[in-house]
């Protein structure tokens, strides 16, 4: 009975005799809040009060169950997983139209991107047995020999983020093991003369290099700052101080440099140490340096303050050069290039409403309310990109200019590629103020992935959300069972389940447990 109502159907549990258990009742989202209504014969028949629909509940069945929306996002990903393992298992991602394998050049010839990817969303949503399957095919197959270019970032986060977090869930070795394997096999990544890592890796020779379109031969802010997280807990669990001396010497790198109006180029030489061209982003390219930033001071169990000081100051720059409202009063973070502005958000740019609140607490005492508002700002408007499209799922970048606004006005930027961004910060928000309206704007997305995405054979993205019939692009990504699918149901579960205070998200949504003073102690004496 227990079992059942847990692992079905997280956002209600109704035990013995017709008792809501405490904190478990029907989530009513007009009231934002868990109702205990009921009704039933001492049994535990229970209803559960929906804006979506009403549902009977009782333990050990449900009635139109697919209203309840953490079951719902439970059975999105039993439709993508049990497509990928039908016709893409062991590979790095599925075609969902094709129904076969897909390969990014991202991961070389490093296999079973998805199967590592969405480890820990299985074990968080009571998967068991797809857990245990994906947990035998890690142990016999996971293979890191490979002669082939890896990006560095995209395997640390997901590869390494992927196998840290497993391990902390389910305390299987076999994923401590391998994720500290492969963190092994990227250390020669820093060996520039600055220490800052390439963004290409031949992991079999140990040659680096950049992506040939970077300005220069420039690394990438958003790459070589986005190891933090991973690299730090890598020394924790292998007691070699060596991964998290990596990681330190970038923020000393970047401490050094003088930052045009306090801000953080895109583009940093990894030979010279000097700045490429001064493009400034909070989306593609500058992203999850700052989210690691704050999250690096709050995973330190908030001791970390160089990381701290580096969050706070950046943000005051954003706030000050690239932060904009629209004549419809739309609040958005502008791209900065050489003094100019262009005034486009990209989809992944979205993340930052959930980081703003996110850092709320730690910020000066009379900015913690004005942290929170601008993170609901920019859920806002980032809420009306969906809104403004025909399938209600929003484009890869939309625009604040020419008499538009969070509209994609390019062909190239009306594709949507299951990105879980803004669904992110509809999680963060609706945990940090209780907001009903999240919830709500996150079943719409549920609704648009659903009607538009969903195919026979998974999920695929969509090449123009402005159109009436899909026009699909067959590949179902990696994060989205990671990311968008674990997102929304934490967004629909209770806040206990991955509390803010002990966990914090790497940048693929792989929680990694907050770092308090003894746990070194104790992970010593576990070896």
């Amino acid at each position: 009975c227990h079992r059942t109502c847990r692992a079905v159907c997280v956002v209600t549990t109704c035990l013995g005799r017709g008792r809501w258990v405490p904190g478990r009742a029907p989530y009513h989202p007009e009231k934002g809040q868990f109702r205990p209504d009921m009704s039933g014969d001492g049994d535990g028949k229970c209803e559960l009060f929906l804006k979506y629909s009403q549902v009977g509940v009782c333990c050990g069945f449900l009635l139109n169950q697919h209203y309840n929306p953490a079951f719902v996002s439970l059975q999105m990903m039993k439709h993508a997983w049990d497509n990928y393992k039908r016709y893409a298992w062991g590979l790095n991602e599925l075609k969902p139209i094709s129904k076969q394998g897909h390969s990014s050049n991202l991961f070389g010839n490093i296999q079973g991107a998805t199967i590592v990817d969405a480890l820990d969303t299985l074990y968080i949503m009571e998967m068991k047995e797809e857990f245990k399957e994906a947990k035998e095919w890690v142990e016999k197959s996971l293979d890191f020999s490979v002669n082939a270019d890896v990006s560095v970032f995209e395997v640390n986060i997901r590869f390494v983020g992927g196998l840290l977090s497993a391990y902390y869930l389910s305390g299987e070795e076999v994923f401590r093991k391998k994720a500290v394997e492969l963190g092994e096999k990227l250390l020669p990544a820093f060996n520039t003369p600055t220490g800052i890592p390439w963004a290409l890796l031949n992991i079999k020779s140990g040659i680096g290099r950049n992506w040939p379109w970077a300005s220069g031969g420039s690394s990438i802010l958003a790459e070589f700052g986005t190891l933090h997280l991973e690299f730090v807990h890598l020394s924790h669990l292998s007691g070699n101080p060596v991964f998290a001396e990596k990681v330190m010497n970038i923020r000393k790198v970047l401490n050094r440099l003088d930052k045009p109006e306090g801000l953080y180029p895109n583009y940093l030489n990894p030979s010279s140490g000097q700045w490429g061209q001064h493009h400034v982003s909070i989306g593609g390219l500058g992203d999850s340096f700052y989210e690691y930033l704050l999250k690096a001071w709050l995973m330190s169990d908030k001791t970390d303050e160089d990381a701290k000081k580096m969050y706070y100051d950046a943000v005051q720059a954003i706030e000050t050069h690239l932060i904009r409202k629209s004549s419809g009063g739309l609040t958005y973070i502008a791209e900065w290039k050489g003094g100019l502005l262009e005034h486009k958000m990209g989809h992944l740019t979205c993340f930052a409403g959930g980081m703003f609140a996110l850092g709320a607490d730690g910020a000066p005492s009379d900015k913690t309310g004005h942290h929170i508002e601008l993170g609901a700002e920019i859920a806002r408007t980032c809420h009306e990109s969906y809104d403004r499209t025909r399938m209600k799922l929003g484009p890869e970048a939309f625009r604040f200019d020419g008499g538009v606004e969070a509209i994609a006005t390019r062909q190239n930027e009306k594709y949507y590629i299951l990105r879980p961004e803004v669904i992110e910060t509809y999680m963060y928000m609706w945990r940090l103020t209780h907001d009903p309206k999240y919830r709500e704007w996150g079943w719409e997305a549920v609704e648009a992935l659903e009607k538009h995405c969903r195919v026979d054979g998974g999920y695929s993205g969509i090449r123009d959300v402005y159109i009436n019939h899909e026009n699909h692009d067959d590949v179902q990504q990696s994060f989205f069972l990671s990311e968008t699918l674990k997102y929304l149901y934490l967004l629909f579960s209770e806040d206990d389940l991955l509390p803010f205070e002990h966990w914090v998200f790497n940048t693929e949504a792989h929680p990694l447990p907050v770092l308090h003073k003894d746990d070194g102690n104790k992970e010593e004496n576990q070896k």
